[in-house]
């Protein structure tokens, strides 16, 4: 869908900095599974959660609801992507006895995760299994 939103208005997928922070997250953690299930989801996918309806606001200021509907259905399923993150990340703490809050702290500094600034989605967060005190305490970081 969004290849082919994208192509219709002249571009590629890849062709915005943005497209690349996943995979480069990814490649970090490749040594371990943990660390990238505290990071690819819970950091890199949670931040579409935030960054989504402000896109979609500036995408309706022009008239362009092809986008913004699109932008609806990958909000949705981003949700169930970072969910499912989340509990497997919580399962790994459990398996490995570590603490998950500040195994995920650690492990932001270690691979300089972007932090949680500005206007987050937080309804968009807590559907996917953030709770409201670590999202204060991550915004606070």
């Amino acid at each position: 869908m969004i290849a082919r939103l994208l192509n219709d208005r002249s571009f590629s997928y890849g062709d915005f900095d943005a497209h690349d922070g996943l995979w480069e997250m990814a490649e970090r953690t490749r040594g371990d599974v943990l660390e990238r299930m505290a990071l690819v989801p819970r950091v890199m996918e949670a931040r579409g959660l935030d960054a989504t309806p402000p896109i979609q606001a500036k995408l309706r200021q022009v008239g362009d609801q092809p986008a913004v509907d699109v932008l609806d259905v990958i909000l949705r399923e981003e949700v169930r992507h970072v969910a499912l993150g989340n509990r497997w990340y919580e399962w790994l703490c459990s398996q490995r006895g570590v603490e998950p809050h500040a195994f995920f702290r650690e492990t932001m500094r270690k691979h300089r995760a972007p932090k949680l600034r500005g206007q987050i989605n937080r309804p968009a967060r807590i559907a996917a299994g953030f709770t409201n005190e670590e999202l204060d305490s991550l915004l606070q970081a």
